[in-house]
């Protein structure tokens, strides 16, 4: 126990002590276990051809997007590595935190890439793996994919994407498989929808399910995707207490031509929020938004609906300036009652960095706050602190995530 009262003088030091001793948990990845094989994305040429980065090579190259899409893995790093790194200042969030990974390795973070690429062929994946979490001060993640074998370091989620979003191009994958459904939805789409989906959670035990959704999502509105979520997702969310997961905000593919990197934002109209909320009280949603305009609203809505837990700063949110101002609005409006981050990495060692730099920013964050309520007159211990930092990095998570008592839907009976 630590219950002595912190001077002004030792409030910042007592904060990035405590988040840099905090384990987190990593509530949003794209990343894959080692069994899983070869789909998991890490190492020194899928770091620097991440998105984000290709995203920036044509900034600042005159090649094509066809003609870069058309080189070899390795030549598309070495392009990038040469653009991005050498011929310019790597100032980017992206391309910075590349330069993080390679230090944390003790790795060269300029000249050619041969030593970087020597020493990540010579890496056991599952102890990488370990050693990765540890320079990342994370002890778990969740994994947004299809585990079917348990590791403690991930945790599953459901991901409902393609049924939400792409009904249309994907229905007839369930129809092969014996589920007696329909591109239109009719008959008995949504009771076998949610059948297919029952199989899953019985395999999987996920976490959370999982959408991102476009900026111009609405609920309620007569759509198939609504459809979905009342009579599929959402009942079984309820029967067995697993909480949705609503990411909203992203403008698919603005850009073509740029593939996974071509993807933008677009503001969001949080009534839908309110009346999945209303309409759903029982049910937990977590919740992120894309766009930087939409932050503060959101941050009402937390206020008047318990059910609902602002999680991260997502995707062309994850900038030191932009994290900065939402997580002073949070804490301004939600005191400790809300997740700061995640780190939303598709390459493994991307977590390295983005850890780093939530620690980095949020120490003046949390130290100007205590700071002022010292300055209010309330004393502060470093077990506030340490309580605290665990609230915001690990417990909230875990006690939103619990498994409540089971609910009987009418949808059950009629199944």
């Amino acid at each position: 126990m630590s219950t002595s009262v912190l001077s002004s003088d030792q409030i910042r030091t007592a904060v990035a002590e405590e988040l840099q001793a905090a384990q987190f948990i990593d509530i949003h990845t794209h990343l894959y276990k080692a069994s899983l094989g070869p789909i998991g994305l890490w190492g020194i040429d899928e770091l620097i051809t991440y998105h984000y980065l290709e995203a920036e090579l044509f900034r600042f190259s005159d090649i094509t997007p066809g003609q870069y899409f058309n080189l070899s893995k390795t030549a598309k790093a070495d392009l990038i590595w040469k653009t991005l790194f050498l011929d310019n200042t790597p100032l980017s969030e992206a391309t910075r935190g590349v330069i993080a990974v390679l230090n944390a390795f003790n790795l060269p973070t300029s000249g050619d890439l041969t030593e970087a690429r020597a020493f990540f062929a010579s890496r056991n994946l599952a102890d990488h793996t370990r050693e990765v979490f540890r320079l990342a001060g994370i002890s778990e993640a969740v994994m947004t994919n299809d585990p079917l074998d348990p590791d403690p370091l991930f945790r599953p989620v459901l991901r409902l994407d393609r049924i939400l979003n792409k009904w249309d191009q994907h229905w007839h994958i369930l129809q092969a498989k014996g589920f007696d459904v329909h591109a239109d939805g009719s008959g008995r789409t949504m009771a076998e929808v949610r059948r297919f989906l029952e199989g899953w959670v019985e395999l999987m035990n996920p976490v959370y399910m999982a959408v991102s959704l476009p900026d111009t999502f609405a609920y309620p509105e007569p759509s198939l995707r609504v459809r979905f979520l009342r009579e599929s997702v959402l009942p079984i969310c309820l029967a067995r207490s697993i909480p949705m997961s609503l990411m909203i905000g992203v403008r698919y593919l603005v850009n073509p031509e740029l593939k996974l990197a071509g993807d933008g934002v677009g503001k969001a109209d949080l009534r839908a929020v309110e009346r999945i909320c209303l309409d759903f009280p029982e049910n937990r949603f977590f919740i992120s938004l894309l766009s930087r305009e939409n932050q503060h609203e959101l941050c009402v809505y937390a206020r008047k609906f318990a059910n609902l837990l602002p999680f991260g700063c997502w995707w062309f949110l994850n900038n030191p300036s932009v994290v900065e101002e939402m997580t002073r609005e949070r804490l301004e409006m939600l005191g400790t009652s809300f997740i700061p981050q995640h780190s939303d990495a598709r390459v493994l060692e991307q977590v390295i960095y983005k850890w780093r730099n939530t620690r980095r920013t949020l120490t003046p964050i949390l130290a100007a706050s205590y700071q002022n309520l010292r300055e209010d007159g309330r004393s502060v211990t470093r077990d506030d602190i340490r309580r605290d930092i665990n609230r915001l990095f690990r417990s909230n998570f875990e006690n939103f995530i619990l498994p409540a008592k089971a609910h009987v839907c009418p949808h059950d009976q009629a199944l």
